[in-house]
């Protein structure tokens, strides 16, 4: 727990970034109904968007200035209000569900229910907002919970019963993924919000419901591509451009987690775009497949995504970093690798994150491989990473010149440098006569 709390603002960015893009996808999906698509983007986004405000609620807490009273005060305002209204489109979601899936001809009355009791928390939240009900602030502009406190845990706590029973009365006749991921979404942030009655400071309701929210709309996407195994000939065309939605997804979601990473580091805006864009030319020089290649995209940009773990302070301090926090950039690979390494079915993205700052005579870090031992596919966003990292600005330094970057990469030939991609960077430097190829 004190892991999370020393984390959650960054974990809290990049799942709202995460949430954002796979909400906006849901779109486009077309093999589900309108009524579906618009309560799972209303629901991906405002729990986006609460999860943005507490992250805020941290960031201004104790804060006295004008900017830092507004601030909290609507940060947290937004949190209690859109928990509440997350619940009301997720019901709004289990009444097109149980309709069109299960087979209810109507809507069952606990499903009214529990949009009623979510109607009243709003409302209550609102004239806590006069009250102090629910919380109020110090002196200090921190966040004080109330003597009705307890009220605003009630509430979403029997809305997830209500809901839950629904499914257990149902549970046979719905599929057995759905079964699985609805029980979980509606048990998970109730256990959640119990722990967080005693575990003040950490927001762990809110970062399980968005995270489930991305379970659930990955899911919803899984069915999709279910369906067109069972699609006769006339639907296989249209579902097959589903399929390539579901790849783009998965970009979009890479771009996304990337984007989390680099708000952290006003210097390097767009780095990892450009080692992954870079990596790709590498790898289609050495003859990679279309498959291949864009593995070692994905992978070039996702490399730095353990950055997430540095503080902020290290990755944006102006000058020389002193030993001790270079120590600590050094941690970087290890952790992209512990969060990538989840998705099994693409094991290059954690490999790629692992080693791209091995040297080829095995001075690099963090395992200090040499030569082939370390992953090919490292080797390759090794020579795009230091071919950027070189070609853009720095708080110290401006983007080199060309000539002085041609000569660093023939100096790194079998000491930093994979010699075969090297030799690869080079020729692609020398075709780039305008130096357009950096930041």
């Amino acid at each position: 727990m004190d892991l999370i709390r020393q984390h959650q603002l960054d974990i809290m960015l990049m799942l709202s970034g995460v949430c954002f893009a796979v909400s906006f996808f849901g779109l486009w999906t077309h093999e589900v109904s309108k009524t579906k698509r618009i309560s799972l983007l209303l629901m991906g986004v405002s729990a986006a968007i609460l999860l943005l405000s507490d992250r805020f609620a941290y960031i201004y807490r104790g804060d006295v200035s004008s900017v830092g009273y507004w601030m909290v005060r609507i940060c947290n305002f937004l949190v209690f209000f859109l928990t509440l209204f997350v619940l009301h489109t997720y019901n709004m979601y289990l009444t097109d569900f149980f309709r069109n899936e299960v087979g209810l001809e109507k809507v069952p009355m606990r499903l009214r229910i529990a949009e009623l009791i979510a109607g009243i928390g709003e409302f209550m939240v609102i004239i806590s907002q006069f009250t102090g009900f629910y919380y109020t602030f110090d002196e200090t502009n921190h966040y004080q919970r109330a003597e009705g406190f307890p009220v605003c845990y009630i509430i979403p706590l029997v809305i997830w019963v209500i809901q839950l029973t629904l499914i257990i009365q149902y549970y046979k006749r719905i599929e057995n993924l759905m079964r699985i991921a609805l029980t979980v979404f509606t048990t998970v942030p109730l256990i959640a919000s119990l722990i967080q009655v005693f575990t003040y400071g950490v927001s762990l309701t809110n970062m399980t419901m968005v995270g489930l929210i991305v379970m659930l709309r990955v899911i919803e996407v899984n069915n999709t591509s279910q369906r067109l195994i069972l699609a006769d000939k006339h639907e296989k065309e249209h579902l097959l451009q589903e399929q390539e939605n579901m790849r783009s997804m998965v970009k979009e979601t890479a771009y996304a987690l990337a984007e989390a990473i680099e708000a952290k580091d006003k210097y390097t805006h767009g780095h990892s775009s450009r080692v992954a864009q870079y990596s790709i030319m590498i790898a289609k020089a050495v003859g990679k497949s279309e498959e291949e290649c864009q593995n070692i995209y994905l992978a070039g940009m996702l490399h730095d995504v353990g950055k997430i773990g540095v503080p902020e302070n290290i990755i944006n301090k102006d000058g020389k970093l002193t030993d001790e926090e270079f120590s600590v950039i050094k941690t970087h690979p290890v952790i992209g690798n512990q969060i990538l390494q989840k998705i099994s079915k693409n094991p290059s993205l954690s490999i790629g994150a692992h080693y791209h700052h091995e040297h080829y005579d095995g001075k690099g870090y963090p395992d200090g491989l040499k030569g082939e031992e370390i992953p090919e596919i490292a080797r390759i966003i090794a020579v795009a990473d230091a071919y950027d990292a070189m070609t853009s600005k720095r708080s110290y330094r401006d983007s080199l010149p060309q000539d002085v970057v041609r000569e660093q990469i023939v100096d790194g030939i079998g000491t930093q440098f994979d010699p075969e991609f090297a030799r690869i960077m080079l020729d692609l430097i020398d075709r780039d006569t305008g130096y357009s190829m950096r930041e």
